[in-house]
């Protein structure tokens, strides 16, 4: 969905859509959407900046990345973006601290599709897991360790942790 920039009133423009896309485009590989992406987006144009304000919903399927079980994951989240010209990205030799929320636009239009994706997939955390405390797989078995302990744990000897003592200890 492309916005013009000429033909956005002087009062702004309110858009609620929801939008779809597909997994290959999420940054998450195994992440898949459950339903569309909802967004509440405010534009607003003030000079040659475009001020984007918005909130979007989403619910997603993600993997956990330590039990490998996947599980559903909410995105709840609001967004406050500065939209300015792609030429005045060439005047600036530095970027400061103001510029780190600033993005730029070309041909005198905003993909919106493109930043409510670019929105959603920022806020996935950077390793899916279904709980903070989950303790994943054991690595002989293949057993989920929150449905209990397995054997393996008890067979598996400290040698390597035993080994790993004995060099740091030599080296001193």
């Amino acid at each position: 969905m492309f916005i013009d920039i000429e033909k956005l009133p002087k009062e702004g423009l309110k858009v609620s859509k929801e939008f779809e896309f597909l997994s290959v485009d999420l940054v998450e590989e195994d992440a898949v959407l459950l339903e569309p992406v909802r967004a509440e987006v405010t534009l607003r144009k003030v000079g040659d900046e475009i001020f984007i304000k918005g909130r979007l919903t989403a619910r997603l399927s993600f993997t956990c990345g330590r039990c490998l079980t996947p599980y559903e994951y909410l995105v709840d989240s609001c967004f406050d973006l500065v939209y300015l010209p792609e030429e005045m990205d060439l005047v600036k030799e530095e970027l400061d601290e103001d510029d780190i929320n600033r993005m730029f636009y070309d041909n005198r239009q905003i993909d919106l599709q493109a930043v409510v994706l670019e929105q959603l997939n920022l806020t996935f955390p950077p390793k899916p897991l279904c709980s903070p405390n989950c303790e994943g797989i054991c690595a002989v078995c293949g057993k989920l360790r929150r449905h209990g302990r397995c054997d393996c744990a008890d067979k598996v000897s400290e040698a390597p942790v035993q080994k790993l003592k004995i060099q740091i200890r030599d080296k001193k």
